[in-house]
C-alpha cells in the first residue's frame, strides 16, 4: 500500500489573533484528512480548550473516548456532545510559558463517506511548568454526509503565529 500526504490549506493568524480558522471547500479527491496544528490561545490561562466543528453543523452528535493529564494526574472520560463542537484541551493559555505553543493532530479517516465519521486526535501542550495538558481520543461524529468544511476555535482568541493546515492523503492498493 501506498500513502500520499499532500497540504490543503495553511493558515497562519496574524497579528491581533483571530476567534477562529475556518477551511472551507475541502476536496473530496483524498480518502482521509489530517489537521496539524500548532496554537496558543490568549485565553487567561495555564490551558485553554480548542473545539472543532465539522460542515458548520449544530446538530451532530459527538461522541468521544478520552485520556487526559495535565502533569500530576491522569483521567478518563467518555461523553456524549449533544452541540456543534467538540473539545481538545491542549493548547497553551497567556499564563503558559510565553512563546510556546501547543501541537494537536486530527485524523479523520473516509472523510467522503457516507458512514458516521471516526476522529483520532492527539495533542499536548507546552509549559515549563508542573501544569501542562496532553489528551489522546477517539471520537464519533454523526454525521454521513462528507466533511466539506472544518472550523477550529479556542476558548478566547488563537494567538499570533498559530498555524494550522490540513492534509489530504491518498491510501492506495488496499
Amino acid at each position: 500500500m501506498s500513502v500520499f500526504l499532500q497540504p490543503i490549506y495553511t493558515q497562519t493568524v496574524g497579528s491581533g489573533g483571530a476567534a477562529s480558522v475556518t477551511f472551507n471547500s475541502i476536496p473530496q479527491t483524498f480518502t482521509d484528512l489530517k489537521v496539524v496544528v500548532s496554537a496558543r490561545s490568549t485565553n487567561a490561562s495555564v490551558g485553554a480548550s480548542l473545539y472543532y466543528t465539522i460542515n458548520g453543523n449544530g446538530t451532530n452528535i459527538y461522541s468521544e473516548t478520552r485520556l487526559d493529564g495535565n502533569g500530576a494526574s491522569a483521567t478518563s472520560a467518555r461523553e456524549t456532545i449533544r452541540g456543534s463542537a467538540v473539545s481538545l484541551n491542549v493548547i497553551p493559555g497567556a499564563n503558559a510559558t510565553s512563546n510556546t505553543f501547543g501541537n494537536l493532530e486530527i485524523y479523520i479517516p473516509n472523510y467522503t463517506s457516507s458512514n458516521f465519521k471516526s476522529v483520532i486526535m492527539d495533542g499536548v501542550s507546552e509549559n515549563n511548568a508542573t501544569t501542562a495538558y496532553q489528551e489522546l481520543g477517539a471520537q464519533l461524529i454523526q454525521l454521513t454526509s462528507a466533511i466539506s468544511s472544518i472550523t477550529l476555535s479556542p476558548d478566547s482568541n488563537f494567538a499570533q503565529y498559530t498555524t494550522i493546515t490540513i492534509y489530504g492523503i491518498l491510501r492506495q492498493g488496499i
